[in-house]
């Protein structure tokens, strides 16, 4: 049996970041963590994405994935909302260019159908999916937790469907702990 590949899912946001981390060997897929990164909302943005930069690569260090799955920038009616999201991402995705990681970034209403089967899926909805996709007790919490965690399990999903590997062999970009500042 192949060694499982560890996935790092990441739900960005400025004031909280979710993730989680799935190990996958093809045929089984296990939570080995999900909480949440927080900021400190009174803290200038430079310093905010900085604590967020610090968290990912804290995971990264303490997991050594082999993959970074990430949510992709949704389209919000605030512009300056998506415009600090985006940073958010950026930060997200130089710690793991950084590690030399497989970065996969799939818009939420994909990673929601392919979690729940439905692109517009409530969070309750993908809480509920993750904890019986990963035969948990509970749903992750937060919200935020489970998003990451539904982040790791869509890259497992999509690349068990196609037949690929998880992780190749150069990096490259395809498309419940909490930390506090």
């Amino acid at each position: 049996m192949k060694q499982p590949s560890l996935v790092l899912g990441i739900d960005p946001g400025t004031a909280v970041t979710g993730y989680g981390v799935v190990a996958s060997d093809g045929r089984a897929t296990t939570l080995v963590e999900c909480g949440v990164i927080r900021t400190n909302a009174k803290d200038p943005l430079p310093s905010r994405l900085l604590d967020i930069h610090e968290g990912v690569r804290e995971l990264i260090a303490r997991h050594r994935p082999d993959t970074l799955s990430i949510e992709d920038v949704f389209f919000a009616r605030n512009v300056r909302t998506t415009l600090v999201l985006g940073h958010a991402r950026g930060v997200i995705l130089l710690a793991g260019q950084q590690a030399e990681l497989t970065i996969h970034e799939y818009a939420p209403t994909e990673i929601k159908k392919a979690i729940t089967g439905r692109g517009g899926a409530t969070k309750e909805q993908v809480q509920y999916m993750v904890a019986r996709l990963l035969h948990l007790k509970h749903a992750p919490e937060p919200a935020d937790a489970a998003d990451g965690v539904a982040a790791a399990l869509c890259a497992c999903m999509k690349f068990v469907a196609s037949g690929a590997a998880l992780a190749p062999t150069s990096p490259s970009i395809i498309s419940s702990k909490a930390f506090r500042r």
